[in-house]
């Protein structure tokens, strides 16, 4: 393994082909969920990938029975009120979002089970996104007690409509893999023995084809989402709003205890 990537010693690195480099959430006790140190790795290790002169695609994946929780409840527990911790994390975010964006890289993610919060954002962004039948894709963020932020508003109603992103997103729903291939929420859905073989396939295409079509496709496009980003910038500021408010606390707990959350039903908005 390249010596360019072994800082990021909370995810895993590997070369399943020739130019095709392999990452892996992979704290499969836990569902890969990320810590602080797991985000501030995901975020940065895309401007690495950018400059890496020996590969030309990448696949994102998850150890185990998950692709990804989303934050762990050290991570959101260590926000809560600290306007510090705020500020590093809403840094982060954004900077995850447009580093994927601006990665010069095809990424494609195969989505093995579970994906949400800041995982989510790497699966949804990617260029080309695979999910096996047994995904579960949700945006809990409103069931935590803080708006749809990360990756929800600058890419559910491009990928889908805006009533189907209003509905997931506002209800915390969980989409299965075969309902986010036929909203359009991710580009595939395989069955679940094959989901690796086909990122692999896909990753190896990519990787022997025209560096620069691919490359100069991927950031025209891409425009559609820098020119959303005054959207995204505004959501992802109220949703590190909401780590100052006593919804998430309650959010939090309820988490914790298994049980429905019981929000203050007043907002002065």
């Amino acid at each position: 393994m390249s010596d360019r990537y072994a800082q990021y010693n909370k995810l895993k690195f590997d070369y399943p082909a020739d130019r095709v480099l392999r990452i892996t959430f992979d704290r499969p006790e836990s569902f890969n969920s990320v810590d602080a140190e797991t985000h501030t790795q995901i975020t940065d290790m895309w401007i690495d990938i950018d400059r890496d002169p020996d590969i030309n695609a990448v696949i994102v994946t998850g150890a185990g029975k998950a692709f990804s929780a989303g934050g762990d409840f050290s991570l959101i527990e260590n926000m809560i009120g600290n306007s510090q911790e705020i500020m590093k994390t809403w840094k982060e975010a954004r900077g995850l979002v447009y580093n994927i964006i601006n990665c010069n890289k095809p990424i494609i993610s195969a989505i093995n089970g579970p994906a949400a919060g800041a995982g989510l954002v790497v699966g949804l962004l990617a260029d080309i996104s695979i999910a096996g039948k047994k995904a579960k894709i949700v945006d809990g963020h409103p069931r935590l007690g803080v708006a749809a932020g990360d990756v929800a508003a600058i890419i559910w109603p491009l990928l889908t409509s805006m009533a189907k992103a209003k509905y997931y997103l506002m209800t915390c729903k969980p989409v299965s893999g075969e309902e986010a291939e036929r909203i359009g929420l991710v580009s595939l859905c395989v069955e679940d023995d094959e989901l690796q073989k086909i990122a692999l396939d896909t990753a190896v295409e990519l990787a022997n084809g025209s560096q620069s079509a691919i490359r100069w496709t991927k950031y025209s496009l891409n425009n559609w989402l820098r020119q959303a980003g005054p959207i995204f910038d505004a959501s992802t500021a109220l949703e590190m709003l909401g780590f100052m408010s006593e919804d998430v606390k309650e959010g939090v707990l309820s988490h914790r205890e298994k049980r429905a959350p019981n929000f203050r039903k007043d907002c002065p908005l």
